[in-house]
């Protein structure tokens, strides 16, 4: 059977917050009676953009990442509920029933993912149902992929089996995969968002002046293995990107034709690492 899939592309998202606001838009003040009631205009909403700033001063990026019920396959939320309140659809969205689940703010803490969020107006709690009132009213896609400028989000409705082999296929990745609740929310380019980059500048003492060094070879090296090449811009800016957080220690060698070579020693904790300025010729 077909089931509802979203594919978020993380390096496309902009933080223009159009997902948040239409989604807002189509929600606040309006019931759909059997998918959701009315839901609040202020406090935590259902679509959520959080943003992670990497590295430092002058060589930073900042990367921002779309967040929402995952409507998984294993949904931590409905285990130890026999009442009802929530049940997922054999298209895989996940539904919080507006009637048996009022009052219910223990489901609030019931998803590791923080997706449901309480309504106190309403004292309910609720979640981003993957605007499945116009699903079934024939709309192609929910509200979100329709307004994204950047063309963010993906809906694919297919197989499970035809979604597992796209997500090998283009290196699809879902958050916190050892929570092992089966998310149907997929993500392309995550390494943007929780991975860490080794960056820096290359320089030499040209006629007395500090000028930057473009065509430097770079290399990164852990152990006695080199793992990733670069070379320097016009700026003799170099990053070497994706790196795990917390994985430890790495040399990196510059090289030059004319200029000579340098090399710097730095650990990945859990944050980006700028070397700033590295002068070729230094021992």
């Amino acid at each position: 059977m077909d089931k509802w899939n979203l594919i978020v592309d993380v390096p496309l998202c902009q933080n223009c917050n159009n997902c948040v606001m239409a989604t807002k838009d189509e929600l606040v003040g309006n019931a759909f009676p059997g998918y959701t009631a009315p839901h609040a205009a202020h406090g935590a909403a259902v679509i959520q953009i959080l943003r992670k700033v990497r590295g430092s001063m002058p060589m930073v990026d900042t990367a921002y990442l779309p967040v929402m019920c995952n409507h998984c396959d294993e949904p931590p939320c409905m285990k130890g509920d026999s009442s009802g309140a929530i049940s997922k659809r054999d298209d895989g969205i996940v539904i919080i029933d507006p009637v048996r689940a009022k009052g219910r703010r223990d489901l609030v803490a019931a998803c590791p993912y923080g997706a449901i969020v309480w309504n106190e107006t309403e004292e309910l709690p609720q979640n981003w149902f993957f605007d499945a009132h116009l699903l079934d009213s024939g709309w192609a896609a929910p509200r979100c992929e329709s307004v994204c400028p950047t063309k963010v989000f993906e809906v694919t409705k297919v197989t499970d089996a035809a979604m597992a082999e796209r997500a090998a296929k283009e290196n699809l990745r879902t958050r916190n995969p050892e929570l092992a609740t089966k998310p149907r929310v997929y993500y392309r380019g995550m390494d943007r968002y929780d991975h860490c980059f080794i960056g820096g500048s290359a320089t030499a003492v040209i006629g007395g002046i500090d000028e930057c060094i473009e065509g430097a070879t770079v290399e990164l090296q852990r152990g006695d293995a080199v793992i990733a090449r670069s070379t320097t811009d016009a700026f003799g800016d170099f990053k070497f990107d994706n790196l795990p957080g917390d994985s430890g220690p790495y040399d990196v060698f510059l090289h030059h034709g004319v200029h000579g070579v340098a090399q710097r020693s730095v650990t990945i904790a859990r944050a980006s690492v700028y070397l700033g300025s590295i002068a070729l010729g230094d021992p």
